[in-house]
């Protein structure tokens, strides 16, 4: 089954899960998330194609065991795309519409000392510098896990400061509904997204991944 984008259903279902995140409401509408919102997502992953990495669409249940929120159900639906861990590409569907990233999320104290003497160096520093810049001017936005001072060691006057707080760093850009997120169209939003962030995804697979970055298809 190809991509087709998907229906003004599944915003609903996650505006009424919003309001009652519960089994009950999980399981009357339970049909619909899975013909509405988690086949077009395989859908979509299958149309990118895997060149942007193994793919892995995220079930929609809550690990809640060292969470105070108790709710079950996950009020989006993600899908990421690993060139090797904590690396890679994804998208994300909820009630405000659609989401696309890329960037790492850290997996070991190695990745995030890795990343940080990249960004500390002259030679590497300065070109991630320049790539955030040039997602944020196109509509990207940062985040990521970051301490709230600067980390040990690192002067005030740092010239990449703000990236150096970063255990992690994504970029994202979120799109509002539109008649294309229910066509086969929002599948070039994505993938246009995506390209927009190889380089950054690029940089992050050589300096804290340890991956040389096959070119883009």
């Amino acid at each position: 089954m190809g991509f087709d984008g998907f229906p003004d259903e599944a915003l609903i279902f996650y505006e009424g899960l919003l309001a009652d995140n519960s089994k009950t409401y999980w399981t009357e509408h339970k049909d619909v998330y899975e013909r509405a919102i988690k086949t077009p997502m395989l859908a979509l992953i299958a149309e990118l194609g895997d060149s942007w990495g193994e793919p892995k669409v995220f079930r929609p249940y809550r690990d809640v065991r060292f969470s105070a929120d108790k709710s079950p159900y996950k009020t989006h639906q993600g899908a990421f795309c690993e060139i090797l861990d904590g690396v890679g590409y994804y998208v994300q569907l909820d009630a405000d519409g659609l989401t696309t990233g890329a960037g790492f999320h850290a997996h070991t104290r190695e990745q995030t000392a890795r990343y940080r003497a990249a960004v500390d160096s002259p030679a590497t520093g300065p070109q991630l510098a320049k790539l955030v810049t040039s997602l944020v001017d196109n509509g990207f936005e940062l985040s990521g896990d970051q301490v709230k001072t600067r980390p040990r060691g690192v002067a005030a006057d740092h010239p990449r400061l703000a990236l150096m707080r970063h255990e992690s760093l994504v970029a994202r850009r979120h799109h509002e509904p539109s008649p294309s997120l229910h066509t086969a169209a929002a599948a070039a939003v994505v993938r246009a997204d995506w390209h927009a962030l190889a380089p950054l995804v690029e940089w992050v697979a050589t300096y804290v991944g340890e991956f040389t970055m096959p070119p883009r298809r």
